[in-house]
């Protein structure tokens, strides 16, 4: 699961996709859309979503826990239309000591959007096939390290000689021809 570049903007619904950057704003695209627009940071503020947390009785935890969480209990997601007396309850379920006071049902109906918008688009799902490439990347990377004798490798360690250098002339300033 990965949330870099998939940010909230302000004044916008739903969730937007990072295309490029500029100084006095983004280049982003609705998550499901290719139309890439541009926001000014004048107008509209931007919440990456990766940086987003939720207040508890004693810390916070990260947003992408609380999907993980929600992930896990697939079968039992509440809809985002649910009453609030429901949304809170099943929040309560994922993250029991969430700091009630603060966590407003809003925040938590948002929350179920992201989540659903997210998995509808691929965003949630696991990475254990890129991690096993991964550990196949770094086996390969080991054994042909192995398999390198201590000659080459001191071959590529040693630093090359400097060729000679020629030697510089020097030239003597003449003065112009015009007026002298």
């Amino acid at each position: 699961m990965k949330l870099t570049d998939i940010l909230a903007i302000s004044g916008k619904p739903g969730l937007y996709q990072i295309s490029a950057n500029r100084d006095n704003g983004l280049i982003a695209s609705a998550l499901g859309s290719d139309k890439k627009n541009f926001y000014s940071s004048r107008t509209h503020m931007f919440t990456p979503l990766e940086n987003i947390t939720i207040y508890t009785e004693t810390d916070t935890i990260e947003l992408l826990e609380v999907f993980k969480k929600m992930k896990a209990d697939e079968k039992g997601i509440i809809s985002a239309n649910a009453n609030n007396d429901d949304l809170r309850t099943y929040f309560t379920k994922l993250v029991p000591d969430h700091d009630q006071e603060k966590v407003y049902v809003s925040d938590i109906k948002k929350i179920v959007k992201w989540y659903e918008t997210l998995n509808q688009f691929g965003f949630l799902k696991e990475e254990k096939v890129k991690e096993a490439k991964e550990t196949k990347e770094t086996k390969a990377t080991s054994t042909s390290a192995k398999s390198v004798t201590p000659k080459a490798a001191a071959k590529k360690a040693a630093p090359k000689a400097a060729a000679p250098k020629a030697p510089v002339k020097k030239i003597e300033k003449r003065g112009s021809q015009r007026g002298n």
